[in-house]
């Protein structure tokens, strides 16, 4: 089912849920809102969802326009943050539910309850209530719940949060292989960018109620059109300093301070031209420690991640995070020299702060 959000603004009283936002995501599309709590994510997910009416704009499914059509009447399945189980009920009768509302005859509840139980990996706890069962069983409930009636939309609230980070790695994975086996419209919110990155086909990234772009997850974290973007996507986060982009003797340099870098031409053209000073961003990953660098610093602080070292280098008035690798044991206070990989910087304007490489 193809789901289509034209200029959508929803407002509570004088606040502003969201505002003029227009997505269009295709049949059997992953798409994830991602964003800060308060971004207006969920506020449009529950407006697909019906539960909130928009204060403008239209939502269509397919080519069915839904602002005035009732929850219940929109074909959607709904995966909750708490699960929403009720305790009372055994595990069939929580997938059984929607069905049972449908009235559907109980041979055809029976055998698709049992089917769903299944896929979930949990056909063997029909009998047993939400109380008698895990976190990550609980949530299999709720998707089977969802998933039991057929929809035509899926829609996930925050459905991992609860979890602990390696059911989380597992449930991550379940979800994902399911949707594409099922081809099922999925749309998930989150403002965990690792769930985003790894599950989404395209992430819709919001602030303030805005969209901010809507993009694949390469295309975001390689050439963020932003510069909120460029830092909400990726972590540990871009590395952000105010440079000032010339060119010297045929050569692009990027100076601040005691900072200066010489840039390639494909990435210095744009921001040399530009008139007054840059923000200049570079991933943890795009610096190395190397003797044969050029940039002086000391080390801040060490954290140890497992397989590799977050460093924070002060570079004179300037904080830079890499990541490195355990086998070099580095110490706080230690001098060393750092090598920025200039083929992977991005540039963006401080007013606007839009990109100026990658021009929307």
């Amino acid at each position: 089912m193809k789901v289509t959000i034209d200029n959508l603004t929803k407002k509570f009283g004088d606040v502003v849920g969201v505002e003029d936002l227009t997505l269009h995501i295709d049949d059997g599309e992953f798409v994830a809102f991602l964003g800060p709590s308060g971004c207006g994510k969920t506020t449009t997910l529950l407006t697909l969802a019906g539960i909130y009416k928009p204060t403008a704009g239209v939502i269509s499914f397919g080519e069915r326009i839904v602002n005035q059509v009732q929850p219940k009447d929109r074909n959607i399945g709904m995966v909750f943050q708490s699960y929403a189980l009720y305790p009372h009920m055994t595990v069939f009768q929580n997938i059984a539910y929607p069905l049972k509302l449908k009235r559907v005859a109980k041979n055809i509840q029976h055998e698709r309850v049992q089917q769903v139980a299944n896929v979930m990996g949990i056909g063997n706890l029909l009998d047993r209530r939400p109380g008698q069962l895990s976190g990550g069983q609980q949530q299999r409930v709720a998707l089977g719940r969802a998933l039991v009636k057929e929809p035509d939309v899926l829609l996930f609230d925050e459905p991992l949060s609860n979890l602990d980070a390696r059911l989380r790695l597992t449930m991550r994975g379940e979800i994902k292989h399911l949707q594409k086996d099922l081809g099922i419209t999925s749309i998930y919110v989150t403002h965990d960018q690792v769930e985003a990155m790894t599950m989404a086909d395209r992430i819709a990234v919001m602030m303030g109620g805005h969209l901010q772009a809507f993009d694949s997850p390469d295309e975001l974290y390689s050439r963020p059109k932003t510069q909120f973007v460029a830092g909400f996507v990726g972590n540990p986060p871009m590395n952000f300093v105010s440079v000032d982009v010339s060119r010297s003797n045929g050569a692009f340099i990027a100076q601040a301070d005691s900072l200066r870098l010489e840039i390639g031409q494909e990435r210095g053209e744009a921001p040399a031209g530009y008139d007054g000073a840059v923000v200049m961003g570079i991933r943890p990953e795009d610096i190395q420690i190397s003797g044969a660098g050029d940039i002086a610093g000391e080390i801040f602080i060490v954290e140890p991640l497992g397989r590799e070292d977050l460093i924070d280098v002060r570079v004179g008035q300037h904080s830079f995070l890499l990541l490195a690798s355990t086998e070099t044991q580095y110490q706080t206070g230690e001098q060393v020299k750092l090598r920025f990989d200039m083929e992977k910087v991005q540039f963006f304007d401080p007013q606007t702060e839009k990109s100026i490489l990658w021009q929307q």
